[in-house]
């Protein structure tokens, strides 16, 4: 049986970049939402709910990475010259945002100053992943394979709104995991902010939506052109579901309910993007097998892949697993 190795790899790099988008992104998201909690006592609380898991979150990035310079090394190649600065300012915000956790909790006289850089350090980290993926929607110019544009292509009003945008996304997830993991008037508060999080979440979903339709043709033709329209039409009834759904769990005080519909959110979002952009890897042109690596590349390090990925998977369950149940003020946390 001849397998298409092209199509599993990009089946694998898109479930790990999606594994690490749900995962670090509640965990980005709490960053986003700290400034709305100025006690100490409270701020504690929010990140010992994230203490034991921040750091294993971010292996899905590594192998997303990974996989892409293994299996894709034209898009690899592609990419990054198109995306140099906001990668670097991305990966220089995780890194001073891990630091500012770990030193926070060793700081007296200079803890505000590392909870400016908690805060900081997620706002840049997430708002420059989605300049990244805003990047990639607009299109990267490209000639016999490499990148031929100019140094600041990457900037533009698209994908500043589209960082901006995913800022968003990433506070409705942090604030739906908060939901779950706190209790009393630190829950209320979360209740609080999850209305008007997930209401604007809504307005980016649809100006994004509406923005790359009316600037990408190819992307509007793939999703209004004959039978595509019903095939597709699911997609943002759900997501018009899935807010309705928030916005009554809310109001019942449905604990999981809220986290549970924003990751339906990101997923719907997710498959929008990928819809969008099949089968190219890097939009307009070039395809996942015009990207590819050798076939006994992609097969070597699939054979590895195989070993590794559900040991990641199992490693990550049961992290969660262990440190299930609430976190409230005074319990033994992360220092």
């Amino acid at each position: 049986m001849n397998i298409d190795l092209p199509m599993v790899w990009a089946g694998i790099i898109a479930l790990g970049l999606f594994l690490y988008v749900m995962l670090d992104g509640f965990d980005l998201g709490i960053g986003l939402i700290f400034p709305f909690f100025e006690k100490s006592s409270e701020r504690q609380v929010l990140l010992n709910t994230v203490a034991p898991v921040w750091d294993g979150n971010e292996t899905f990035m590594v192998l997303g990475g990974a996989g892409l310079y293994g299996a894709f090394p034209v898009a690899y190649a592609t990419l990054l010259p198109a995306n140099y600065l906001p990668v670097v300012l991305m990966l220089a915000g995780l890194i001073f945002r891990g630091a500012a956790f770990e030193l926070r909790g060793k700081a007296k006289r200079s803890l505000p100053l590392w909870d400016l850089a908690f805060i900081f350090g997620s706002v840049q980290a997430t708002f420059f992943q989605g300049v990244l993926l805003g990047s990639l929607l607009q299109g990267i110019k490209i000639h016999n394979g490499q990148f031929v544009g100019a140094a600041f292509d990457w900037m533009s009003p698209f994908s500043i709104f589209c960082g901006l945008g995913l800022m968003f996304t990433y506070a409705v997830l942090g604030c739906g995991w908060l939901i779950i993991k706190t209790d009393g008037m630190l829950q209320e508060r979360m209740y609080a902010l999850m209305k008007p999080l997930t209401f604007i979440l809504l307005g980016v979903i649809m100006v994004v939506s509406a923005w790359t339709a009316l600037g990408q043709p190819t992307v509007a033709q793939r999703w209004f052109t004959g039978h595509n329209l019903l095939y597709f039409l699911p997609v943002p009834l759900l997501v018009l579901v899935s807010v309705w759904g928030i916005f009554r769990a809310v109001d019942m005080r449905i604990e999981a309910a809220p986290f549970r519909l924003a990751l339906l959110l990101l997923f719907l979002g997710y498959t929008g993007f990928i819809i969008s952009i099949w089968p190219n890897i890097i939009p307009p042109s070039l395809t996942i097998w015009e990207a590819s690596a050798t076939h006994s590349s992609q097969l070597f390090s699939l054979v590895g892949t195989v070993i590794i990925l559900p040991i990641i998977l199992v490693y990550s369950y049961m992290q969660y697993r262990v440190f299930r149940g609430k976190v409230r003020e005074g319990d033994h946390g992360y220092h």
